[in-house]
């Protein structure tokens, strides 16, 4: 059974009449009486009631004219699909994520990205930054959204572009507020409490920026606990356990018994960029690249506005 056989069943079941299906198809009846009859030989069923007078479908030719004609619409469409995964309107991204962009720029970025090519499937996980270098560097991710360490510390073949940069502020149990025990933005005060932080094979740019803080006031922590989600930090900060130090953008995560309070001074910065392979010429990355760096020039324009 071939294609063309398939467009001559659809196109007599269109007209009814072999003589306007075959003017249709640019050629003469008397193949086209022969391409049915062939292909109603290769099914063992007819598909057509022919008389001198007209031309009806049986009601199986009914039935199995419809599944045709879906193969044959889903054939004409193919041109049409090659151009879209060719300029990225169509396909697959994988795309991972550090946890601390869900309250910073991950929410804008992928609705964003959803409204403008709705028609790509986006994979999505969340995972720590050492995570995701190493599945992009497997293939299994296209695209990851970590917490930088340093370029130099990418691995050869991998890409890094800055999205975002904030300060580190601390989240401290209410509780301690309340009973006087601390001031609102006061190392060394704040830095001699028990502290929950992320380990550094996870996270090591925020691991790093952390203990920076230390060093320049000639302290040395007092770890107490180390989580890799910052929810999980956030409830331990809630439950008493302990203080920590988090991105500026946990703000947004308001949890009872919980408050952030900024640091005053020497606060160092963190950067949360994009990571992906530089020969990766997957046209949906490449479009992702593109609205990334759209929606990172907004929200710059935004902050110096």
């Amino acid at each position: 059974m071939e294609l063309r056989q398939l467009r001559h069943v659809v196109a007599v079941a269109d007209t009814l009449h072999f003589g306007k299906a075959a003017e249709r198809l640019n050629m003469t009846q008397p193949p086209l009486s022969q391409s049915i009859m062939a292909i109603e030989d290769e099914l063992g069923v007819r598909l057509f009631e022919r008389t001198k007078r007209r031309v009806v479908l049986t009601e199986i030719g009914s039935q199995w004219v419809s599944h045709a004609r879906k193969v044959v619409d889903s054939v004409a469409e193919l041109p049409g699909i090659a151009r879209r995964l060719s300029i990225g309107e169509m396909g697959r991204l994988r795309l991972s994520f550090v946890s601390t962009t869900g309250y910073s720029i991950f929410p804008a970025l992928i609705s964003g990205y959803r409204k403008a090519f709705p028609a790509v499937d986006l994979e999505l996980t969340e995972a720590t930054s050492d995570v995701q270098v190493e599945a992009l560097v497997e293939r299994r991710i296209d695209v990851g959204i970590v917490i930088a360490s340093s370029r130099a510390a990418m691995p050869p073949g991998v890409s890094y572009r800055p999205l975002l940069s904030e300060p580190l502020i601390a989240a401290v149990p209410q509780t301690w507020l309340d009973d006087g025990g601390l001031e609102h933005d006061a190392p060394p005060t704040i830095l001699v409490q028990p502290l929950i932080i992320f380990p550094r094979r996870s996270a090591p740019g925020l691991h790093d920026a952390v203990l920076d803080i230390y060093r320049r006031e000639g302290m040395a922590p007092n770890i107490i606990q180390e989580a890799i989600q910052m929810q999980t930090i956030i409830g331990l900060v809630a439950s008493g356990m302990g203080m920590s130090i988090v991105p500026q953008s946990m703000e947004n995560l308001q949890r009872p018994g919980v408050r952030y309070i900024p640091m005053r001074s020497h606060v160092p910065r963190i950067e949360t960029g994009l990571i992906w392979r530089e020969t990766d010429d997957n046209p949906a990355l490449v479009n992702f690249l593109l609205h990334a760096a759209v929606v990172e020039g907004l929200r710059t324009k935004d902050r110096i506005g």
